[in-house]
């Protein structure tokens, strides 16, 4: 059977080894059988002798760690966080007021298009209509100024026909006239008798007639 020896020199552990129970030594110090006798005084000079683990933190630490923490957490949920909330509704705010104004400008400027489209739609109406009163009073005008110009010319004509006719007849009693008074002197040379002018006078005016007829 091994046992654990531990050597102790002024309260402060010195060394640990096993020994067999076989070992013909069997004399140990004092302060050996008191290290035997009680194992778990020795473990607990082995923990001593050991000192801390430089992983772990202190208790310090810790409380220091969670208390910075938790005034960051504070800090962060009564000061920072409704500043960062304001701030952000602030910005949703301006950008939906801003999305607001502008479909009111895309709203009036679409009724302003509407506006403008019915107003124009009224002045081209308004321009059809006067330019179809003028058109029709033009075509008015010129029909009036054409039966006129017309009513002239047929006046006209026929004051020219009138004087043409009178020019004829006023010709063709004077070509008769000659024309009846050659012929009874040329029947006068003939017969030696002087003809009838009335006759003859009617004689001239049917050859004529009949030639004109031709």
């Amino acid at each position: 059977m091994q046992h654990v020896v531990a050597t102790v020199s002024g309260g402060n552990l010195v060394s640990l080894r096993w020994v067999s129970s076989e070992t013909t030594d069997t004399t140990m110090p004092s302060e050996m059988m008191t290290t035997t006798a009680n194992p778990m005084a020795a473990s607990a000079a082995v923990a001593e002798t050991t000192g801390p683990n430089p992983i772990s933190p202190e208790m310090k630490e810790l409380q220091w760690g969670a208390g910075s923490f938790i005034v960051l957490f504070i800090l962060m949920r009564l000061v920072l966080f409704p500043r960062l909330k304001k701030g952000m509704d602030a910005r949703y705010a301006g950008i939906r007021s801003d999305h607001e104004d502008a479909d009111a400008a895309k709203s009036g400027a679409r009724a302003d298009v509407v506006a403008y489209e019915s107003a124009l739609n009224d002045v081209r109406a308004q321009a059809a209509t006067r330019i179809d009163a003028a058109r029709q009073t033009l075509d008015t005008e010129r029909q009036s100024q054409l039966a006129q110009v017309n009513a002239r010319i047929a006046a006209r004509r026929a004051e020219a026909d009138d004087r043409a006719s009178a020019v004829k007849a006023a010709g063709r009693g004077q070509i008769s006239d000659a024309v009846a008074a050659i012929a009874t002197r040329a029947g006068e040379i003939a017969s030696g008798r002087t003809p009838d002018a009335a006759v003859v006078k009617q004689a001239v005016v049917s050859a004529m007639e009949s030639a004109g007829a031709r």
